[in-house]
């Protein structure tokens, strides 16, 4: 059993009008076939005008990007058929009150100017972030970024990458501040690994998305979590150090803008319209 200490930061509507475009009919089936959706006949109509407003989006932006405009493009990728704020809610689990209402101050990390960075850094070509997750229909974006965080401190000290459970925090942390598939924060998360004694994998207590009866077993942890230190907001030579020097760290990010639900390729996602945190995730 080892234990690790893990820094972290705490930090529908659309216009479009339901006339569709007869020229689009093959491109929206085969999008439907990619991403297995399905909707009722009224339905249809409502997603598909929603699915070409985004086309028009994503065409409009990577034709600035090909230009050299932008240093990312987009694409018609499986929330295609959604309205920005709509994917928000699929993704947001940061409550404001909660973050207001946090019941203690944390130890900060603070940037050191004689540490000499490298230019780059990845964390998953040195085999130490597990694949990509999907959080579903359910607001635990917090607890995915709590358990990424884990995951990847115990790969760096251990060299042993394993896959731990989001649902564990989903279902078990609610008496440290978190409410499920509501919402939540990495620091009441990592307070609860500490507290109750660790983290069980995600095999032996998988994802549901929904939220469930605590089922959490001490015979079945595998990594202990020891302390944890925050990054203050928008402290970006600190959150560059941090990951440089000690592996991923979760984030608050703002995810409501187009720009970010059709992201596809390429360079350093920016927007100049970031100005509030809906969604918790980590930078590797």
């Amino acid at each position: 059993m080892q234990s690790i200490s893990v820094p972290t930061i705490v930090v529908l509507t659309i216009s479009c009008t339901l006339a569709r475009d007869v020229k689009l009919n093959q491109q929206w089936n085969l999008w439907k076939e990619a991403h297995n959706k399905h909707y009722s006949n009224a339905e249809e109509h409502l997603r598909r005008a929603i699915w070409e407003n985004n086309l028009k989006i994503v065409e409009q932006h990577n034709v600035q990007a090909d230009l050299g405009i932008h240093t990312y493009w987009l694409g018609m990728n499986k929330y295609a058929d959604l309205g920005v704020d709509e994917f928000v809610k699929i993704l947001d689990g940061f409550n404001s009150k909660m973050q207001e209402q946090r019941r203690q101050s944390y130890q900060t990390f603070t940037s050191d100017p004689n540490v000499e960075l490298p230019d780059t850094v990845d964390w998953r070509k040195k085999g130490d972030v597990v694949p990509v997750k999907n959080q579903g229909q359910c607001g635990a974006c917090w607890a995915f970024s709590a358990v990424g965080s884990i995951e990847s401190a115990y790969a760096i000290k251990t060299g042993k990458l394993v896959s731990l459970s989001e649902q564990q925090l989903v279902d078990c942390s609610g008496t440290y501040g978190n409410m499920g598939c509501n919402g939540g924060l990495m620091d009441q998360a990592f307070e609860y690994v500490i507290g109750v004694g660790g983290i069980e994998t995600e095999d032996s207590y998988p994802y549901e998305a929904i939220d469930k009866r605590c089922v959490f077993n001490t015979s079945k942890v595998v990594v202990k979590v020891c302390g944890f230190i925050d990054i203050r907001s928008k402290d970006e030579a600190a959150l560059q150090q941090a990951v440089a020097t000690i592996g991923p760290i979760s984030v608050a990010i703002d995810a409501s803008h187009s720009s970010f639900q059709l992201y596809k390729r390429g360079g350093m996602y920016f927007s100049s319209l970031l100005i509030s945190y809906y969604h918790f995730t980590r930078f590797v």
